[in-house]
């Protein structure tokens, strides 16, 4: 047997620098062919943390916090928060001013909150909180911001729609404001007060439902809730239970001594709203062309007029639904589509019940006589 440093073909001594690169050779070689180890036993490699995201490391920190808590501390409305929060983003409108010195400059108006729907980047938001913007900052849960464009509004029912260009986005799911309970536990996400309180958690109940509140010359039916809603929270989710978004916040009573009073928007009602806003930038309204008096408005304002218990027609829009279907100033509106109308509240609940184009049977009375109108509802001009 030759010695592994020496040349069984010439007899001849291998210098010892040729011998070391010759064993080394071998080593690789039986390396290669054996293997460290097992190929089973080998784990997928974690991404570095160097590598991650701000968010995958927050998702991981979670995971890994979740697994030491017990039962009595993970409870529904820690697991809610955990699912919806990163979800829930901030809102900065910025708008075009003129300073001191009549220069234009752009600045801040308000921030407000809004919600991801859908991962092409879709965001439900109050029109309050984007009206009259110039630009739009939407701050994601993670800390970057991004700029965002209104695809659509409608201050009829104060929601919009905000679109930004952004990967991997959380989502939040919506639930069914159908079947929610009146004391089960109503979770608020929301940035009061700007965005040093973004993702705040507030906890209440749902306080009650269908609740008729009146904005301006409009009525909405909303959920009432003791949740903490305050300025910023506007746009941000209100969660059940189960983590799946009941209502957008909206509107909170701020009035002395009256605390824990919020509304939203049911979600239910939100869902074909923000569908046409995000397809078509505007929501389709029907009208009835008609400008009208009830008994609430007529005793704030001293008019002297018995209207039988219905709305009195002030005053037509030339070719409007109802000038069109023969109805005159001074007629006074009886029922609307079979309903007693006593309110312009009610007979705006009963419109937003149609669509443009719907056919309703309008009864007026015109001289003591009791008459049966087909009005073809229009899409409110403008």
């Amino acid at each position: 047997m030759n010695h592994p440093c020496f040349d069984g073909k010439t007899g001849r001594t291998l210098p010892k620098k040729a011998a070391g690169l010759l064993m080394t050779f071998v080593l690789l070689l039986s390396l290669a062919v054996t293997g460290c180890g097992s190929a089973q036993n080998k784990q997928p490699s974690q991404p570095a943390q160097s590598q991650m995201t701000e968010q995958q490391q927050q998702a991981r920190t979670a995971q890994e916090k979740e697994k030491d808590m017990s039962g009595a501390r993970n409870t529904p409305i820690v697991k809610a928060a955990r699912a919806v929060g990163p979800a829930v983003v901030g809102i900065t409108n910025k708008a075009y001013v003129r300073d001191f010195f009549n220069r234009v400059q752009l600045a801040e108006r308000g921030t407000g909150s809004g919600v991801i729907y859908d991962k092409s980047g879709l965001i439900v938001t109050n029109n309050h909180v984007v009206e009259g913007a110039s630009e739009i900052v939407v701050s994601l849960s993670d800390g970057t911001s991004v700029s965002g464009k209104i695809l659509g509004t409608d201050p009829a029912t104060d929601l919009a729609v905000v679109k930004i260009n952004a990967d991997n986005l959380p989502v939040a799911e919506f639930g069914d404001s159908s079947d929610i309970q009146v004391g089960e536990p109503a979770i608020a996400i929301g940035n009061p007060l700007g965005l040093e309180f973004r993702g705040s958690v507030t906890v209440g109940v749902i306080s009650a439902l269908n609740r008729s509140v009146q904005v301006g010359e409009r009525k909405f039916n909303l959920i009432q809730t003791d949740a903490a809603i305050n300025p910023g929270n506007s746009g941000g989710a209100l969660v059940n239970a189960d983590g799946k978004v009941i209502g957008i916040n909206s509107a909170k009573i701020a009035v002395s001594n009256v605390e824990g009073i919020g509304f939203a928007i049911p979600i239910n009602s939100v869902k074909p709203i923000i569908k046409e806003l995000a397809e078509k930038g505007k929501v389709a309204h029907p009208y009835v062309g008609a400008s009208l008096i009830d008994k609430t408005i007529a005793d704030h304002y001293g008019f002297d007029a018995d209207l039988k218990g219905g709305l009195l027609i002030m005053k037509l829009t030339q070719n409007g639904p109802l000038a069109l279907a023969g109805a005159r100033t001074g007629d006074i509106i009886l029922a609307f589509d079979g309903r007693k109308m006593s309110s312009v509240a009610d007979l705006r609940d009963e419109i937003n019940k149609h669509k443009a184009g719907d056919n309703v049977a309008v009864t007026i009375l015109r001289n003591e006589q009791e008459i049966t109108l087909s009005v073809t509802l229009q899409e409110y001009p403008g």
